[in-house]
């Protein structure tokens, strides 16, 4: 073993507050090559987003068999108000487990979460009226708000800096191959006469637990990250898995003069946490605040209520709902995967910038377009495709940007404390306003809130252009000094 861990302690013994320690462990991450290693880490953690995507377009998709469904019966604002308990429970989730996460471990955390996915996702299938499928689906919303914190936060800590941008967009862009399978699966069992009315939908949130029983077995062979166990006084513990990792990778011995970080080991609690973030980075709070509630309200008022505007507006049956989603969904998983390696390379705030705006200006035509009746299903779903391959990059960059935005002792807080508001602001009550909307048969109060999710982005296009912080190929530790660092 080559460790890099330097430290006044004595061996075997525990360290103290006032204890001081330099570690190389962030440079020997960052320098190595892509491996099966990273490939397995994305796969199996980057499916928390194919979870969310099968969720929510399985939620869309079935909207219509739900309204039709003999026992539920749901209304369409019933259908936006469970969309918005989703929502809601991921909130709660995020606030939760991503403070969980900073404390106890990513590790830990991304097991726990992804098992209360599992649970309450079997149980939806099994609701009975409106209220046991709101509550299954807020509960479902808490294990993938709780996924995000914990897995966003691993797979920052453990990508290379020079792939850590294009890696983060793909990931959280696989959000739609989950509703790629949602749609698939939805076409599949709500063919007419192919099961009972009241048992397809069932069925198809049975496809996210089997999924994520498979997912828990890829988990076991992922490493806690050694940033998260190097800030929390487990040296020793951190250079060993990443020795552990250099060995799966066949990396070369690491050099003695890599960059070493300094740190004092001490308990870091929210009040640090709140003070670094009000006092130190109140631009980058900005910043990652109005790109998340932008994104928020953008996605969710438009993609839950999707199902509803093809059924009510061009009479597309539900059995049929998903054969729209699909290049709907295919735009989007495009998006972040090719426009990805950019954000690495020419860099963040104009890309982050010029994504969002795009997105806003295509909103605002397609809205116009809509209004004036010169799109029908397919058209619509081509106008979509096309704004959604911007703004599926633009809301993945939210994600990036807060990770990175923040020191590792807050990471998993601040991107549950980010993710929790901007949902709130922009993503729970916009499925509920568009239901609404949509029940109201009025396509101009429609186009209306969609000129204000237009707005919303443009707003958030000029924020970060201003404010956005330029983190492509930085070493973390870099882009925002771990808060132990600060004391020296």
């Amino acid at each position: 073993m080559h460790g890099r861990i330097d430290s006044a302690r004595t061996p075997g013994e525990q360290p103290a507050s006032a204890t001081f320690f330099s570690s190389d462990v962030p440079a020997r991450l960052d320098r190595l090559r892509w491996s099966r290693f990273h490939t397995l880490v994305i796969a199996a953690l980057g499916i928390t987003w194919i979870l969310d995507g099968l969720e929510v377009t399985l939620a869309g998709s079935v909207a219509g068999a739900l309204v039709s469904s003999p026992r539920l019966q749901l209304s369409e604002a019933q259908v936006g108000m469970a969309a918005s308990s989703y929502l809601a429970g991921a909130v709660g989730g995020a606030l939760l487990f991503g403070w969980l996460t900073d404390r106890l471990g990513r590790k830990r955390l991304f097991n726990i979460t992804l098992g209360l996915y599992l649970l309450a996702t079997a149980a939806t299938a099994f609701s009975t009226d409106f209220f046991t499928f709101a509550l299954f689906r807020f509960l479902t919303g808490a294990g993938i708000g709780g996924e995000y914190t914990a897995i966003n936060s691993a797979i920052q800590e453990l990508i290379p800096a020079r792939y850590r941008g294009r890696t983060d967009l793909a990931i959280n862009g696989s959000f739609w191959v989950g509703a790629a399978l949602g749609a698939g699966g939805a076409v599949i069992l709500l063919q007419p006469g192919l099961l009972p009315p009241d048992v397809g939908w069932r069925i198809a949130f049975g496809i996210g637990a089997l999924l994520g029983t498979i997912v828990l077995y890829l988990r076991r062979f992922v490493p806690e990250s050694p940033r998260w166990l190097m800030t929390h006084g487990h040296a020793a513990q951190a250079d060993t898995v990443v020795d552990e990792i250099e060995r799966r990778v066949d990396a070369a011995p690491a050099p003695g003069n890599l960059p070493r970080v300094r740190l004092q080991v001490r308990d870091t609690g929210l009040l640090d946490a709140t003070r670094v973030l009000l006092r130190r980075y109140p631009r980058r709070a900005l910043v990652g605040l109005t790109l998340m509630a932008a994104q928020a309200f953008f996605y969710n008022a438009i993609f839950f209520t999707y199902a509803l505007v093809l059924g009510r507006f061009f009479h597309i049956s539900e059995d049929r709902v998903g054969l729209y989603i699909l290049p709907f969904a295919i735009g989007n998983f495009c998006g972040p995967l090719l426009l990805g390696r950019w954000f690495d390379t020419i860099g963040r705030i104009p890309l982050i910038a010029g994504t969002y705006a795009l997105s806003g200006i295509l909103l605002a035509i397609t809205a116009v377009l809509f209004v004036y009746g010169h799109l029908d299903a397919v058209t619509q779903t081509v106008a979509w495709s096309i704004v959604f391959f911007f703004a599926s990059a633009a809301a993945s960059s939210a994600y990036l940007t807060v990770g990175e935005s923040f020191p590792l002792e807050m990471r998993g807080t601040a991107i549950a404390l980010f993710y929790a508001v901007g949902t709130a602001i922009g993503g729970i009550a916009g499925p509920w306003l568009f239901g609404s909307l949509i029940g109201t048969g009025d396509r101009v109060s429609i186009a209306w809130g969609y000129g204000v999710g237009a707005l919303l982005m443009l707003g958030a296009a000029g924020v970060q252009w201003r404010y956005g912080l330029a983190a492509e190929r930085r070493c973390l530790e870099e882009v925002a000094a771990p808060i132990s660092e600060a004391d020296r």
